[in-house]
């Protein structure tokens, strides 16, 4: 009896843990929520497939940085009426017929950013076509966010028929936001070197715990861009992919195939061994993201300050240990 007493109190100490680290985080989110934040997305994508000749001379001066001095207006408008750019413009429009829901996102996502960055400032935010370029879907600087909209169409679109799976899974509108919180990171992090297997594991896992910070509001999922299927894959077997980086001695290694192996943008993660089909692309990312989980968990450090530590100080700091 009494270790059922001891238990149960353990349980309920547990329970009022949960609770308040809850009431914490509501609260948190309450404050971000009231950050005033004013944009409108610009859809450069709409004007220009409606544009006449005698009207881009002002899309130019409002987009200069898309419609180029360089490039004669005659070239403009026989890419504007290329079959292909109109069948983009009739896709888009049919699948974008309003943003509302991604301004939305983004504006949390601002908001969130203006929190933690007193210093930063809203860009302007603007739509456009890309001929599918799906390397580049989002671009960011201090002062402008273009999206490609004809590079989230859904992963099932005809379009990327020969694009690989793995890449097409993350043409989805819920990923827009994902993809900005992402350029956003690569931006606040840095790094000396990235030499090791080690560096380049602990170099993404910030930019996974930036997009937690700054887009709660999504699922672990989508800022990993893994679906359910994946995720639950990694989260299963993250000892097992642990011990086999222990094991074979690769933290810091610096062999030039790992990165490919387990961190770039890949069909499935290679340990050569059997369970490779099943084991989702950069598990090296994913335990990154654990290391820098436990390190903020374990230690006293502000958040954007973690993202200028060292891949070194913040493994050894971080008490990393996976549940077997």
């Amino acid at each position: 009896m009494k270790n059922f007493s001891r238990f149960g109190h353990l349980l309920i100490l547990m329970f009022l843990l949960i609770f308040f680290a809850c009431e914490e985080d509501n609260k948190l989110e309450k404050e971000i929520s009231e950050i005033p934040v004013d944009f409108q997305i610009e859809r450069f994508d709409e004007a220009f497939s409606k544009a006449s000749i005698n009207e881009l001379p002002k899309l130019r001066e409002q987009y200069p940085f898309i419609l180029v001095d360089r490039i004669p207006d005659s070239l403009y408008i026989m890419e504007q009426q290329d079959s292909l750019q109109l069948v983009l413009f009739k896709e888009v429009a049919k699948k974008y017929p309003n943003l509302t829901e991604v301004e939305h996102d983004i504006k949390r996502l601002f908001q969130h950013l203006k929190y933690y960055d007193k210093t930063f400032s809203i860009p302007r935010v603007i739509t456009a076509t890309s001929s599918v370029d799906y390397r580049n879907k989002t671009i960011v600087t201090d002062s402008i966010v273009l999206i490609a909209l004809d590079t989230y169409l859904g992963s099932e679109h005809e379009f990327y028929g020969n694009i690989p799976m793995y890449t097409t899974q993350n043409m989805e509108t819920e990923q827009i936001v994902s993809d900005l919180a992402g350029d956003y990171a690569e931006k606040y992090t840095y790094q000396s070197q990235k030499k090791t297997f080690l560096d380049e594991m602990i170099f993404f896992g910030k930019q996974l715990y930036f997009k937690d910070k700054v887009i709660p509001f999504e699922t672990e999922a989508i800022r990993m861009g893994y679906n359910g299927e994946q995720l639950g894959w990694a989260m299963a077997n993250e000892y097992q992919i642990w011990t086999y980086f222990i094991e074979n001695e690769l933290l810091y290694s610096t062999d030039s195939s790992l990165p490919s192996r387990f961190i770039a943008p890949a069909p499935f993660s290679k340990f050569y061994l059997e369970l490779d089909n099943e084991a989702p692309g950069r598990l090296g990312q994913y335990i990154g993201w654990q290391i820098v989980k436990s390190y903020m968990n374990n230690n006293d450090t502000p958040f954007l300050k973690m993202m200028e530590l060292e891949a070194d100080e913040i493994f050894k700091n971080s008490k990393y240990k996976p549940n077997k």
